[in-house]
């Protein structure tokens, strides 16, 4: 088992709504990490195929409003359906590079009817093999008229080498006990995808570091009002309401002992790589170990449920 690893942090924008050019985005970055010496690259939540960002300006919570459903409507059919076999060229991606990959999806659920939308977290391993997909808990705010609530399923860590790695999505990262799931499977290497935006990231990300005394990664995504494709169907109903900058990214890394490896990068497309050296994850770790040496298993627990949560169990 090596001591370090690397880490590719691809801090890019969807095409924004289009999952098959997306993905073919998603899967240039997963070889060009690969060339460059990574053993795990990371995208930012919701990026396949995108985040809604026109809940907050085009009246999202109307109610129903032919236009917002004609908007939710065009959002499902560019969802991925893992039970399809959507995520198809990503995992071969991944397997063909030898490399891992976090990735934040919208999925259109085949076990909840196929229909509603979840906000994912999957994780495929070098071997291209699905390992797991984590339904974001809560969306925040608007993101509930457009997202469904998650459960426990995708709590789960992961082997990389020398390091446990787990996941989770934007605000669910400011959930204790959500933290502490990932804590107490052995995580040291915590990945915290976001939309984009610099608000999100400068603060949590050197907390959860200097919590958890792991390295944390948080990567976002990207986007500009010039990059909204223009054939979009609703593209002359929206254009106008968008800022200029709608993801300015602020993708970075933060030590096991909270100080920056990678300060938050802002205001552009590109990929960083992080090198981590497991011996700072346990020198931090003689000082607390929050669910280790640090913790009081007799006067406080936690209980995690992660059943996969289903509608109706079928008996023939």
């Amino acid at each position: 088992m090596m001591d370090k690893v690397f880490v590719g942090l691809a801090q890019i924008a969807p095409v924004w709504l289009n999952q098959s050019a997306t993905i073919e985005k998603v899967c240039s970055h997963i070889e060009k990490a690969s060339k460059q010496g990574c053993n795990l690259v990371c995208f930012g939540e919701a990026l396949l195929p995108g985040y809604p960002f026109w809940v907050e300006r085009t009246g999202g919570a109307k109610f129903n409003d032919e236009f917002q459903k004609s908007l939710f409507a065009y959002y499902s059919s560019q969802a991925i359906n893992i039970g399809n076999g959507d995520l198809e060229p990503i995992t071969r991606a991944c397997k063909e590079n030898s490399i891992a990959s976090y990735l934040g999806i919208i999925e259109r659920a085949h076990d909840r009817s196929g229909h509603s939308l979840y906000c994912t977290l999957v994780y495929i391993d070098k071997s291209g093999v699905l390992q797991s997909s984590h339904r974001k808990l809560v969306p925040t705010h608007e993101e509930r008229l457009v997202w469904s609530i998650g459960d426990g399923h995708g709590l789960r860590t992961h082997r990389l080498e020398q390091f446990t790695v787990g996941g989770l999505n934007c605000w669910e990262n400011w959930l204790p006990l959500a933290r502490t799931s990932l804590y107490a499977q052995g995580e040291d290497l915590h990945i915290a995808v976001w939309p984009g935006g610099d608000h999100n990231t400068h603060d949590i990300t050197r907390f959860i570091a200097k919590e958890s005394r792991s390295y944390v990664v948080s990567v976002s995504g990207f986007l500009t009002k010039e990059q909204i494709p223009k054939d979009l169907p609703f593209y002359k109903d929206i254009i106008d309401l968008m800022p200029e900058s709608l993801a300015n990214g602020a993708s970075c890394v933060a030590k096991p002992n909270g100080n920056w490896l990678l300060e938050p990068q802002i205001g552009k497309e590109d990929l960083f790589i992080a090198e981590l050296d497991h011996q700072e994850v346990r020198k931090e770790r003689s000082l607390i170990d929050v669910t280790g040496h640090y913790s009081r298993p007799d006067v406080t627990k936690l209980i995690v449920n992660r059943e996969r949560q289903k509608i109706a169990d079928f008996e023939d």
